[in-house]
């Protein structure tokens, strides 16, 4: 509760114009008012509730008294009287500032977004220096999935109020469930795309599945078009899957191929590094430097990224030798930032170069394509300018390449936008959104953790990036420490229910989702994790009532939910919509299970042409995970099923 505009509705009160007559009324009027003011001086909010209702009994046109009375009613949580309040002081003075606010808050709260969105827009519309509007704006726009909306708002927020936690929190939640719907239309529209397929493969290195990305970056080597830096992103793969000489190689044919992308220098100082010979990475790193700081500041943290101890111990005696240029400081500055971001403050790590110095720089020369191809990538972003709308889409798509590369993310995503306004369905807008909103959100939620590091969120947020990548131990820890500072937070419950699921102690998790369920009950997420455990357990029937709540989880959650309410349909001897919801879900089939027990149900059905396809298609997909480099762990056993059996002959 915002106390400041308390006390300004307390100035605003007016006293009633009452006759003569009317003493009696006017004195118990200023009693009221009186103790009511008290009260709410106090802290006792109920009490001021029941004085400031006495008052407007008696003078019930003073929209400033309404104001106050649901202020109270706010604090005691009686938010359905708080509207009510809200509502009758909006009625007599539409222009006041503070209804309109709390109107929309409060709509909000009660999970009806829609309609807070029009108190909320005319509150931030009347006083344009007060955050709580557009941070409750934003948040609405969250609700309603309007996710660049609600990145436009909560980004005005952090500049007005830097050091407001919450803030940075709710634009790092926005931009990246902005990401995920960007990656599930990529996902749809440009799925067989290059660009799909390296995002893809950048998942799987942050899954340390170095081996499968390897793979899937090398069928994009000779693709058209062809993502930036991919050989380099190749390269890199192969690194942190041990294979040294063909990360060399990668690097190597990057240089000759793309000499614009410096992650090849990186990846070739990484590995002199590694073999001890730091004159020749200082020289690579010093040229690296003075071909584009800001891509050096942004990408530097791929050289300790799963390294060796030495790599990192190597940057204090970085040293050229006597005839070459000795490493500047602010090049040191940067490695070790790099090498510690923790250390040296989490947001460092994503630095973007101001946008707005153009004005102040020295003039360049030359075109911004020949500075892409040199890798100066700041100079070609300077050379193309701020005036998007002046631009065309081949030239924005060569200034967000060029924004992105020099660390200007803000940039980057702007112009993206502006192409993907140009053009709609381009995939080059689709991608660079994507990484960009990415680096983003990363930077705004390493903000929120710098504000508030031992508060409930920011242990939820480590939690989630422990469960991403399976150290669910550790997650469990951070769910926890969550839990201990809020017993009631929902995500550190959902969070901590899913790390038990994930490693397989389904009772615990089932005991942690039954306790998040009785309060909220309806939650589908919490559903599901109930339903997967108790199909840990065998338990099919029980678990058929939560998957059908859990239908109501984001679409792209929709298939694995459909795959396992085939599963309980099958064990629960239901094989026609068994097959149905299979193949609903088979798009979330990666091991080939799904089609194993579809195989079997139209063998039950005497359907030995649809079971020999689904036998196929299985084969399909367990080869498809061996090309990436997928362990067979648990696949399926085909013996029982005659695989190799063609179907009969169709009469």
């Amino acid at each position: 509760m915002n106390h400041g505009i308390k006390l300004l509705l307390l100035a605003l009160l007016v006293k009633p114009e009452l006759g003569l007559g009317q003493q009696t009324l006017s004195s118990r009027f200023d009693s009221f008012v009186a103790s009511a003011q008290s009260a709410q001086a106090a802290g006792d909010y109920a009490a001021a509730a029941i004085d400031y209702k006495q008052a407007v009994k008696l003078c019930p046109g003073i929209p400033e008294l309404w104001a106050n009375l649901a202020l109270m009613q706010q604090e005691t949580r009686d938010f359905s009287g708080a509207i009510a309040s809200f509502q009758t002081a909006n009625r007599l003075n539409p222009s006041l500032y503070v209804p309109n606010l709390f109107l929309g808050i409060d709509y909000a709260h009660s999970g009806k977004a829609t309609e807070a969105i029009p108190f909320l827009v005319k509150a931030e519309t009347m006083n344009h220096s007060d955050p709580q509007a557009p941070l409750a704006l934003g948040r609405a726009y969250i609700e309603l999935r309007n996710y660049p909306a609600a990145i436009r708002e909560l980004s005005r927020v952090t500049k007005m109020s830097p050091a407001l936690g919450p803030a940075w929190f709710d634009l790092g939640i926005a931009r990246l469930d902005k990401v995920e719907l960007d990656a599930r239309t990529m996902s749809i529209e440009g799925r067989q795309s290059p660009y799909a397929g390296a995002l893809y493969a950048e998942s799987l290195v942050k899954q340390a599945r170095f081996g499968e990305a390897a793979s899937l970056y090398k069928t994009l080597l000779d693709s058209r078009p062809q993502p930036p830096c991919v050989r380099s992103e190749w390269g890199f793969a192969l690194l942190r899957n041990h294979d040294l000489v063909g990360a060399a190689s990668a690097f190597a044919a990057e240089r000759t191929a793309h000499p614009e992308c410096g992650l090849a220098l990186f990846g070739q100082a990484r590995l002199t590094m590694e073999n001890g010979d730091t004159s020749q990475a200082a020289q690579l790193l010093i040229d690296l430097w003075d071909r584009d700081r800001g891509f050096f500041e942004s990408n530097a943290a791929i050289l300790f990224s799963g390294s060796s101890a030495k790599v990192a111990a190597a940057v204090p005696s970085l040293s050229a030798s006597a005839n070459q240029r000795e490493v500047p400081a602010d090049l040191r500055k940067a490695l070790l930032s790099a090498s510690n971001p923790s250390a040296a403050g989490a947001a460092d790590s994503f630095s973007t170069t101001d946008p707005d110095d153009t004005a102040s720089a020295p003039a360049i020369h030359g075109t911004a394509e020949a500075f892409y191809a040199a890798g100066q990538f700041r100079n070609c972003e300077r050379r193309l300018g701020a005036n998007l709308a002046a631009l065309n889409a081949d030239q924005l798509r060569l200034l967000a390449a060029c924004s992105y590369f020099t660390g200007d993310n803000q940039r980057a995503y702007d112009t993206a936008t502006a192409l993907a306004a140009l053009q709609p369905h381009s995939l080059d807008a689709l991608f660079w959104t994507i990484r960009a909103n990415e680096r983003l959100a990363l930077a705004a939620l390493a903000r929120f953790q710098q504000l508030a590091p031992n508060s409930a969120a920011s242990h939820v947020l480590l939690g989630d990036i422990d469960n991403q990548l399976e150290r669910y131990d550790d997650a469990q820890d951070q769910y926890r420490k969550a839990l201990a500072i809020d017993p009631a937070d929902p995500a550190a419950m959902l969070g901590l229910a899913s790390a038990c699921l994930n490693s397989s102690n389904n009772p615990e998790a089932m005991r942690l989702a039954s306790a998040a369920l009785a309060r909220t009950p309806d939650d589908p997420e919490l559903n599901l994790i109930m339903a997967e455990a108790l199909i840990g357990q065998h338990q099919y029937a029980p678990a058929e009532p939560y998957l059908i709540k859990s239908l109501h989880a984001k679409p792209q959650m929709l298939p694995r939910i459909h795959a396992l309410l085939g599963k309980v349909y099958a064990e629960t001897g239901r094989t026609q919509e068994a097959i149905k919801e299979l193949k609903l879900g088979e798009s979330s089939d990666e091991d080939g299970s799904g089609e194993y027990l579809l195989a079997h149900l139209y063998r039950e059905l005497g359907d030995n042409t649809e079971a020999y396809r689904a036998i196929k298609q299985m084969e399909i997909i367990k080869q498809q995970r061996a090309a990436r480099g997928v362990k067979r762990v648990e696949d399926p056993d085909l013996a029982p099923l005659d695989q190799d059996r063609a179907p009969p002959a169709t009469p």
